[in-house]
């Protein structure tokens, strides 16, 4: 079997499996937003909190619930890493530095999972199982329970109330997140992940030293971080480590687990605004982009000129043998399309051109499908946005859901799309103006831009992958990095939920003749249209300095 065929048939077997996750997965999720009751663990904690799950909240309110709860996250594991050093369990690791304690936290808490550290070289097991893991589940719920209340702003009317904070935030993670993790965690650990608490052992010679791993609760965490979108890695190699990925069917099921929540919520969308239709609409519109991004990909690795490249029959550069081209490939789409980050594959090696698809991926917002909660969000607020252009053309005032999309609507949808080019333009452009940043670049020309590029991009996207070839473990990298995750993950969540306000005050606008039908193929054309130009045309000055560049040179 050629290594074509290959991916393409690992590509048939992923989408077949989406398919069949789908529709049993969003009425489940759908099921659980729209629930009354209450489990008794769940009381538990609502009495441990003391909040009162069962009091509806305006959009203000339910602001200040999400912004509380991740400044508390923020400042637990920044203590958390900061006092490693006298902690049980810390296999020796001394505390971690201010700079990197700080980004990492940021990283962490915003659901980036950014790491400027090497993680078996760093983190003992009480950081990585009671601070970031903990992390991993609960910034994912995070993210889900914003575009929940975004979802009942289109669904409800005449009324502000968007919904509990703390009780959308424990469902999503007793209900969703950690019942999918236990069966996915199991699951690796018979494809052969690491799953304990071993200490530093030597493993043999290396390079004229020992060589030293350390174990630890790697399938555990390895689930939650494809699941949550997550992203962050237990070892440095990230999910190219064997521990953490060890056989192409692991491979093949980590991005599974990266893509199915962010695909199901599409469904879950669907039955809580009353219209499946609407759900297969988004669906469409974003695995249009995904299967797009995901093929271009493929061939750009693949039939990449160059005699060495077409002897080897693919870039394999940077690529593990034990996965191919084709699912380093598939995985790389899937992991900066959605919020994720995590790499079986370093994108540094890859073509100039398929460097260029990973990041453009980010740029548009990672909302094809994007990462849980943040991908639907971002979609929905394309999608207010293709309406209001389609009213434009046709002279009719635009209506998305039974919703007049006014001027305090489009206003707010315009404030989140400006948000992330703004962060990513302005840093790279004060690295690059600086001296000392672009000490940090391994390589000089298109390709060293591309680093830094790539990074704030990363960061402000809250994906959380890297560029591999640039020094960020530094106090300028360290620091505007975590601010641009800070800002790139919270300042969008004030427009989504102050958006998701406005439409639920509203009373529905009843359909007529002339009312566009947004659950139609048209409206998806359209829809993917005004993603692709809005936000990637944004981003084509700076992409041209740096992958166009590269991938038209060589």
């Amino acid at each position: 079997m050629g290594p074509v065929l290959a991916g393409v048939l690992q590509l048939l077997a992923l989408i077949a499996a989406l398919a069949l996750a789908y529709v049993p997965l969003g009425n489940y999720m759908a099921k659980v937003y729209s629930s009354d009751k209450h489990w008794r663990v769940e009381k538990w904690i609502y009495k441990g909190i003391g909040a009162n799950p069962d009091t509806e909240m305006r959009w203000p309110a339910y602001l200040r619930g999400v912004l509380a709860f991740s400044v508390a996250g923020v400042l637990f594991l920044y203590l958390l890493q900061r006092l490693q050093g006298v902690l049980p369990g810390s296999l020796g690791f001394s505390s971690i530095d201010p700079d990197q304690a700080f980004n990492t936290a940021v990283s962490f808490v915003t659901n980036t999972n950014w790491q400027s550290y090497y993680g078996e070289q760093a983190m003992g097991h009480v950081v990585q199982t009671a601070g970031l893991a903990v992390q991993n589940f609960v910034s994912a719920a995070v993210g889900m329970a914003v575009a929940v209340a975004l979802v009942r702003g289109f669904a409800r009317s005449r009324t502000g109330e968007l919904g509990n904070f703390w009780s959308d935030l424990v469902r999503g993670t007793l209900r969703i997140l950690l019942p999918l993790s236990v069966v996915a965690a199991v699951v690796l650990v018979a494809c052969g992940v690491i799953q304990n608490f071993s200490g530093i052992h030597e493993v043999g010679q290396f390079m004229g030293g020992q060589q030293q791993w350390n174990g630890g609760a790697v399938a555990s965490q390895e689930a939650i971080k494809e699941i949550g979108t997550n992203g962050g890695g237990y070892f440095n190699a990230n999910s190219a480590h064997p521990f953490e990925n060890p056989t192409p069917f692991s491979n093949l099921f980590e991005i599974f687990l990266i893509l199915v929540i962010p695909f199901a919520l599409t469904r879950t969308f669907g039955v809580m605004v009353g219209s499946v239709k609407q759900g297969y609409a988004i669906l469409a519109t974003t695995f249009t982009i995904w299967l797009g991004f995901v093929a271009l990909m493929m061939w750009t690795e693949f039939a990449h000129h160059g005699p060495a490249l077409q002897a080897a029959g693919g870039a394999y550069e940077g690529k593990e043998v034990r996965f191919g081209v084709g699912a380093s490939s598939i995985f790389a789409v899937s992991t900066t399309l959605t919020s994720t980050g995590a790499v079986d594959s370093f994108h540094s090696s890859f073509t100039g051109l398929g460097g260029g698809i990973t990041m453009l991926g980010m740029m548009l917002g990672e909302i094809a499908p994007g990462g849980v909660g943040s991908g639907l969000y971002g979609m929905l607020i394309m999608a207010v946005i293709a309406v209001f252009i389609a009213g434009l053309m046709v002279g009719r005032t635009p209506e998305y859901l039974g919703k007049k999309i006014g001027t305090r609507e489009i206003k707010l949808a315009a404030c989140y799309i400006l948000v992330t080019p703004a962060l990513v333009l302005v840093f790279t452009a004060a690295a690059m103006a600086l001296p000392t940043p672009a000490n940090s670049m391994t390589n000089s020309g298109a390709h060293g831009f591309s680093e830094i590029l790539y990074a704030y991009t990363s960061a402000s996207n809250n994906n959380g992958s890297a560029f591999a070839g640039l020094n960020a473990d530094t106090q300028w990298f360290n620091s505007t990095l975590g601010i641009a995750m800070l800002l790139g993950r919270f300042v969008p969540m004030v427009f989504v939920l102050a958006l998701a306000g406005s439409l639920a005050e509203q009373k529905p606008v009843p359909v007529t003749a002339g009312t566009l039908r947004t659950e139609k193929p048209l409206f998806t054309g359209l829809l993917v249209g005004a993603i692709l130009i809005i936000t990637g045309l944004t981003y084509f000055p700076a992409l041209a300095l740096g992958p166009l560049a590269e991938g038209l040179a060589s």
